[in-house]
């Protein structure tokens, strides 16, 4: 994906707190729950509820997010489209990041099986 740097620079200065309301919205409305966003959520950054809620908390951008981030070694395996790019093709490091984060929450509300979208099987 050859993305604009004030594309990326968006979606860096977007915060956490402000995208989140959105993920639980989007999973709930599909028959999905909180719990399994925040397994989701929990497998990609290895961030627990309580740090989740803190980061939630404290306003941080997606940028201070995923620097906080311990991600997940199998996260080169997140393939697909999302918002009309190729996941693995996004070459900005931070954006490729979200975008994970983005595929992983639109495979939960599609009702992918959990082991697939945690990449176990």
């Amino acid at each position: 994906m050859n993305s604009t740097s004030t594309h990326d620079e968006r979606i860096a200065k977007l915060t956490f707190a402000e995208v989140y309301p959105h993920y639980v919205t989007k999973v709930e409305k599909k028959g999905r729950t909180r719990d399994e966003l925040r397994e989701v959520i929990t497998w990609l950054t290895g961030f627990n509820e309580k740090t989740m809620q803190k980061h939630i908390r404290d306003n941080i951008t997606f940028q201070q997010f995923f620097q906080k981030a311990t991600l997940n070694p199998n996260a080169h395996l997140i393939t697909g489209v999302i918002c009309g790019y190729r996941v693995e093709e996004i070459e900005n490091p931070l954006t490729q990041q979200v975008r994970y984060l983005d595929k992983l929450v639109d495979e939960l509300a599609k009702g992918r099986k959990m082991e697939k979208i945690l990449r176990t099987e």
